[in-house]
């Protein structure tokens, strides 16, 4: 069963070849430390103004599972991609993380994007942090994006320096690599740690519970589709949560859970071979005679017509 396209880090590494001659292929490995570097080589990549442009020339106008953690920090440059089923705004002075399995839309983005990251294996995960993940990465949350301070930008742009400069150098430390990557990872999340708790001061108890709910949709709503699930999460009465979500917001709770569940099931029909029944199945229908009800008064249109490109008579969608 073909299901969504996937580019994971070993794409990512041929796509830089050329630009990046650490990454290529070597001769077969002869000694434990050559075998560790190898290893590394293979499940952690340290990017420094990749070719940004020929990376979403390869990329744009499909949908991808990126299977690796990501983090990026933008220098110049802006780009509007649509992460986890939702449409986002990345520009130059943030900071991106995307969680394992994210799936990608790229769209549109500026000629002179740019900057530095990594992207790491879950093998490369658990060496770094060994005693235990930071809450950024471990699981807590799927993606976010946030501005960096100069200073703050300057602090991981040291940090990030340091380690590729490593990961470059003739012989590779493999410990002193991990512990970077773990110094990197630490800052990232004590920077998003600080922009969480500064964003939440200035936002009143309705807007933070607004914020909560959309986490919540973005994390459970292919599976749970109904309002009480939410109310329950956020100690909430499902009347009031779905009155505040619509004074917050102007849009009904429903409406952004269904909004959800709609977008994910256009990427399964557009980007797999999935049949209806097992879609229906996996986003939790109770059958799949109501999940193509549902499609069709959400959208005006049936799972095939979707399928085969017929979106004239949409409802917006």
């Amino acid at each position: 069963m073909k299901r969504l396209k996937q580019f994971n880090l070993s794409q990512l590494n041929r796509l830089f070849e050329g630009n990046d001659p650490a990454f290529n292929d070597g001769d077969s490995p002869e000694n434990q430390e050559q075998l560790m570097s190898d290893y590394l080589a293979k499940h952690l990549l340290v990017a420094r103004n990749p070719p940004i442009s020929r990376l979403m020339t390869r990329l744009s106008g499909d949908t991808f599972v990126m299977p690796e953690m990501r983090v990026m920090i933008l220098k110049q440059g802006s780009a509007n991609p649509m992460v986890n089923l939702t449409e986002h705004h990345f520009e130059a002075g943030q900071m991106i993380f995307l969680s394992q399995n994210s799936i990608v839309q790229p769209q549109d983005y500026t000629d002179d994007l740019s900057g530095f990251g990594l992207s790491l294996t879950d093998e490369i995960v658990s060496l770094a942090f060994p005693s235990g993940l930071p809450k950024l990465m471990d699981g807590h949350v799927r993606d976010c994006h946030f501005m960096l301070t100069n200073e703050e930008m300057q602090q991981m742009e040291v940090l990030h320096t340091l380690l590729y400069n490593t990961m470059h150098s003739e012989r590779i430390a493999p410990q002193v690599v991990l512990s970077l990557t773990a110094a990197f990872l630490w800052q990232a999340d004590c920077l998003w740690n600080r922009h969480e708790n500064e964003s939440r001061q200035t936002l009143s108890r309705e807007q933070r519970l607004f914020t909560d709910f959309l986490q919540l949709v973005s994390r459970y709503a292919t599976r749970e589709h109904n309002i009480d699930f939410y109310a329950q999460r956020l100690f909430l009465s499902p009347r009031y949560m779905s009155t505040l979500v619509k004074q917050v917001s102007g849009k009904a709770a429903k409406q952004w859970i269904d909004d959800a569940i709609i977008t994910r099931i256009k990427v399964e029909l557009r980007h797999t071979n999935k049949s209806a029944a097992q879609i229906a199945d996996e986003m939790n229908f109770p059958n799949p005679s109501f999940f193509c009800k549902y499609f069709k008064r959400m959208t005006g249109l049936t799972t095939q017509d979707y399928r085969e490109g017929k979106m004239e008579n949409a409802h917006g969608y």
